[in-house]
C-alpha cells in the first residue's frame, strides 16, 4: 500500500466509518498525519508478513474521550516520549510502529508518528474497528502481554503501569488518563513481528482507504451509500452489511463520565411511519433495536453515516435533526471467537443481550 498526502483525505473518512462512533476525531487526526508527512516524508506501509519475526513492534494511540480529544491539538511530542520510554523500559529500539484500532485519530496517529520518525507502519491493528478500552484487542485475546503500559500527556509528564492483569491495566491508566486531562498518548503491548503476524487484524488500513475512496467516488456516481455498501461487500471481513436504518435524530444523550463519551441516541423514520431505533454507546455505537427488537451488537459494527454523502459521524459529531443512515457491518472472524467475545462482546459493556451475528438478525 502506497498512501500519499492527498490519500488521507479519503483514508481518515474510511478509518472514520471503521470507528463504529468512535476512535477520536478523524479530521484532526488527518490534519495532523498530513504535516507529519509533508515534514518527514511519506512513510512506508508494509503487510504483516513482511515484517520479520523478531522485529520490534510498538503501538501508539490516543486515550480518552472523543469529546476532549477534539479540543487539543498535537505535535507529536507526547508521543514520542511514550515510545522513547517504550525502547529505555524493553531495552529494544522500535523497528515498526503498529496501529491499537483503526477507528478515528488512531489509525491516522501511528501513520504521523511513523512518518516524524522515519518508521514503517503495519496494515494491521488490534480491532478491526475501534473500542474504548486498551484491554479490548486481538492482542490480549491471543495471548500479548499488555504490559509495560506507557502514559504520557501534553506537559510531558509520564506514568508507566505494569500489570499482569490487561483489565487493570486498562483501569489504572484510565484513572491516570483523567488526572492528566482525559487526553494522552500511550503504548502498550510491545510485540515481535511474530505476535503481529500472530494476533493481528489484517490489512485494515488499505481497507479504511478503500473505504473512503468508495464513498468519493459514488459522490460522482450511483450514491455514495451504495458505492460503499458494494465495497464492503468485496471485503474479507466486513461483507455482511446493509442499512438498518434510516432517519433523523430526535433525542440525543451524551455525557463525558469515568474517562468515556458514554449515552444514546433515538432516529425516527423519515417515511412518516413512527419507527424508531434507539442506539447506545460508549464511545462507540455498542447496541441498535427498534420496534421489532435487535438490529446489530458489538463486536458487529453499527455505523452512522450522513444519508447523503456517506460521510461517517462519530458520537461526539452527533446533533438533533440530523439525517442519518445506519449502517450494520460483520466484525472479524477474529472478533467473533469465545475469548474474544468474553473481552468485548456484549456482557462487556453490561448488555444483557447476547451476541448475534449481524447476518444472523437481518438473514443476509
Amino acid at each position: 500500500m502506497n498512501l500519499t498526502v492527498e490519500d488521507m483525505v479519503d483514508f481518515a473518512r474510511g478509518a472514520a466509518f471503521l470507528g463504529a462512533g468512535g476512535g477520536g476525531d478523524p479530521y484532526c487526526g488527518r490534519l495532523f498525519a498530513q504535516q507529519m508527512m509533508r515534514e518527514y516524508g511519506v512513510p512506508k506501509v508494509v503487510d504483516a508478513d513482511d515484517v520479520p519475526d523478531a522485529a520490534a513492534c510498538f503501538i501508539v494511540a490516543m486515550l480518552g474521550a472523543p469529546t476532549v480529544t477534539i479540543e487539543k491539538l498535537m505535535d507529536g511530542k507526547d508521543a514520542d516520549l511514550v515510545i522513547d520510554t517504550m525502547e529505555q523500559v524493553t531495552g529494544r529500539k522500535v523497528e515498526y510502529i503498529l496501529p491499537a484500532e483503526v477507528g478515528g485519530i488512531n489509525s491516522t496517529l501511528p501513520i504521523a508518528i511513523a512518518a516524524r520518525r522515519g518508521l514503517p507502519v503495519i496494515d494491521a491493528d488490534g480491532m478491526g474497528r475501534a473500542f474504548p478500552e486498551i484491554h479490548m484487542v486481538t492482542y490480549h485475546v491471543y495471548g500479548v502481554p499488555i504490559s509495560p503500559v506507557v502514559i504520557a500527556n501534553d506537559h510531558m509528564e509520564s506514568v508507566v503501569v505494569r500489570s499482569a492483569s490487561s483489565k487493570s491495566a486498562e483501569d489504572i491508566s484510565r484513572a491516570v488518563a483523567m488526572r492528566m486531562g482525559l487526553s494522552v498518548m500511550i503504548s502498550a503491548y510491545p510485540m515481535t513481528g511474530a505476535d503481529v503476524k500472530r494476533t493481528a487484524v489484517r490489512n485494515t488500513l488499505s481497507l479504511a482507504h478503500g473505504i473512503g475512496r468508495a464513498i468519493a467516488q459514488g459522490r460522482h456516481g450511483d450514491g455514495p451509500v451504495d458505492s460503499l455498501l458494494d465495497y464492503l461487500r468485496t471485503s474479507a471481513y466486513y461483507n455482511k452489511c446493509a442499512v438498518i436504518f434510516d432517519g433523523k435524530i430526535v433525542d440525543l444523550l451524551r455525557e463525558t463520565t469515568h474517562g468515556f463519551s458514554i449515552g444514546r441516541v433515538v432516529l425516527e423514520a423519515l417515511d412518516g411511519g413512527g419507527r424508531r431505533m434507539d442506539v447506545r454507546f460508549q464511545n462507540e455505537h455498542l447496541i441498535a433495536r427498534d420496534e421489532t427488537g435487535l438490529r446489530a451488537i458489538v463486536p458487529d459494527l453499527i455505523c452512522m453515516v450522513d444519508r447523503e454523502t456517506a460521510e461517517p459521524i462519530t458520537t461526539e459529531g452527533l446533533k438533533y435533526g440530523q439525517r442519518l443512515k445506519i449502517i450494520g457491518v460483520s466484525a472479524p472472524p477474529s472478533l467473533r471467537t469465545s475469548e474474544a467475545l468474553a473481552c468485548f462482546g456484549p456482557q462487556a459493556f453490561g448488555l444483557a443481550e447476547t451476541f448475534e451475528p449481524i447476518e444472523k438478525l437481518l438473514a443476509l
